[in-house]
């Protein structure tokens, strides 16, 4: 998380581009088949992809990947915001699938279908109380990384 961290609200350059180098260095989930020798920047990724997919695109390969990862950063900022702004839910203070739903509602569920919508809310139960998901990033930041 301190990687993302370190690259995260950087200004672009004046080109525009994107190094693939620290971008895949931050975000090692991305599929490992993207060389970096090959491609210097993500837009050249996508750029040869576009060429590659023809009409298919961009509903393939690194792109997919690249939609799919923005759409759950965006999922994971609206839910940690909503954390952070100090409004409580009346009828349960301490149940933070209150914020995860919200969160979901606004940013990922016109992307599932029905039955990933109902997975989601059914995994909802499984969160945690609003208080242990405060306490385990209160022990990653002083422990220096993982949660306890």
């Amino acid at each position: 998380m301190a990687l993302l961290a370190k690259h995260l609200l950087k200004p672009l350059p004046a080109d525009q581009q994107i190094d693939t180098g620290p971008f895949l260095e931050a975000v090692v989930h991305l599929p490992s088949s993207i060389a970096l020798a090959k491609f210097r920047t993500l837009q050249n990724i996508l750029e040869v992809e576009k060429g590659m997919y023809g009409a298919e695109w961009p509903k393939v390969g690194a792109t997919l990947a690249l939609l799919w990862l923005k759409r759950g950063l965006h999922f994971i900022q609206v839910f940690l915001q909503s954390i952070c702004d100090g409004k409580q839910d009346e009828n349960h203070p301490n149940l933070i699938r209150v914020k995860a739903n919200k969160a979901y509602e606004m940013t990922l569920k016109k992307y599932h279908g029905w039955l990933v919508q109902k997975i989601f809310k059914a995994a909802l139960y499984a969160a945690p109380y609003k208080s242990y998901f405060l306490k385990a990033f209160q022990g990653a930041e002083r422990d220096g990384g993982g949660v306890p």
